[in-house]
């Protein structure tokens, strides 16, 4: 009568340890948290001194210690057995379980340096299997010898299934979800380069309209005929700019096909000649604003894209050409501070505040005269991204006249 008593009070432990288990796969924090919890609950319900799990290897025939309690936990992940190999590998094998009264004596034992200790004797060890496959092995192990009983081989293969439904969910959900960040952080940085590349065809197009308001104008009789000559100039600085608008579709599209910003140059060139061309580029665009170019005399060679920088350079233009009061002049410096080299651009007025240096370059993001504003501005964006591709930096500072201005800055040669 008693040993039936203990019998069923031991039952009864075993199946509050069973559904200990099934509320820890909903509970546990992390991967690590369940195994622990797991290992020393089995050790404490088959009343063993240690209990390791291993888990089989996705791409090739190994296992590999996933948890242990009684043995060294520094050891996890880096113990690893063949399939086959030692009584762990063998079970995993033949997908039975092995009992061993004294693996001090049993050939199939396969004693791993550094992990193993001496003074184990008993061992029980089940395969996890689930859905036919085998995913890993649980093993059991004591000081004293032992024949492990049908019950406690039947708990042990019990405790095993329900590990093993545990063990492959969670592992295809962490698979999933990695896949989810990576397919969610692909989308969203090809996203971010669509937004990046497309706000290039801005600066043209602005550009273009810049002429076709010039010869509007001039047809309409609201301003004097241009010369043939200008005229003729027009025509062909619109061009270029038609032109660079297709060079751009193919850059969008190059984007598209996850090229993106991968293609930028980091070689010498000359930012003042860079600087030159980019004012003369937008010249009719600024024309509402004096513009003062800080020229030096000497070149100022960077490393970097030039066609970046220029696409970065044109973008602060064209926020000048949009935001600064007709009358307020343009501000164009060039200099080199030690092993950089340093471009700034800024107005007479009173510039961005304090406060909103940073937010302009989020995406989405304006700053007009009635402060921050949610928009469709990506210029800044895109022009933070582009100069971070080139190993150089875009910001914010005073300008030493109660205002702000914009400085780039790229690696000098």
């Amino acid at each position: 009568m008693p040993s039936d008593i203990a019998r069923t009070e031991r039952r009864l432990r075993e199946l509050a340890f069973l559904h200990e288990i099934a509320q820890l796969a909903t509970q546990a924090r992390d991967w690590d948290e369940l195994m622990r919890a797991i290992v020393a609950g089995t050790t404490t319900a088959m009343e063993v001194e240690v209990c390791s799990f291993y888990l089989a290897d996705r791409d090739q025939p190994r296992l590999t210690l996933a948890a242990t309690n009684g043995l060294d936990r520094t050891q996890v992940g880096r113990v690893s057995l063949a399939v086959g190999q030692g009584i762990t590998g063998r079970v995993a094998e033949g997908r039975e379980p092995i009992a061993v009264e004294d693996v001090t004596v049993d050939p199939r034992f396969s004693w791993v340096r550094g992990f193993d200790i001496e003074g184990l004797a008993a061992m029980l060890s089940v395969p996890l299997v689930w859905h036919d496959r085998v995913i890993g092995v649980l093993n059991v192990q004591t000081r004293e010898h032992r024949v492990f009983r049908d019950e406690e081989i039947e708990f042990l293969r019990t405790i095993g299934a329900l590990l093993a439904g545990i063990v492959e969910k969670g592992r295809l959900q962490a698979e999933v979800e990695a896949r989810l960040a990576q397919l969610t952080a692909l989308d969203a940085a090809r996203a971010e380069l669509l937004s990046v590349v497309t706000h290039e065809l801005r600066t043209p197009l602005s550009v273009v309209r810049a002429y076709l308001d010039l010869l509007g104008e001039a047809a309409a009789g609201l301003a004097p005929a241009p010369q043939p000559s200008t005229a003729t100039d027009w025509r062909n600085a619109a061009l270029d700019q038609v032109s660079r608008l297709d060079h751009l579709v193919d850059s969008i599209l190059a984007s598209v096909r996850g090229e993106g910003l991968t293609g930028l140059s980091r070689v010498p060139f000359d930012a003042t000649a860079a600087v030159d061309e980019t004012v003369d580029a937008l010249r009719f665009l600024l024309r509402p604003h004096p513009i003062r170019w800080d020229r030096q005399p000497e070149p100022l060679v960077a490393i970097g894209d030039e066609a970046r920088f220029k696409q970065v350079l044109e973008q602060l233009l064209e926020n000048e050409s949009k935001y600064a009061p007709s009358a307020d002049g343009v501000s164009i410096g060039a200099w080199r501070v030690g092993d950089t080299v340093q471009v700034y651009v800024t107005d007479d007025g009173p510039g961005v505040p304090v406060e909103d240096w940073e937010s302009v370059f989020e995406p989405f993001v304006r700053i007009d005269g009635r402060g921050r504003s949610r928009g469709s501005g990506i210029g800044l964006f895109a022009a933070r991204r582009l100069m971070d591709a080139m190993g150089g930096r875009v910001w914010l500072e005073p300008n030493g006249y109660g205002g702000s201005r914009f400085v780039i800055e790229l690696p000098a040669d």
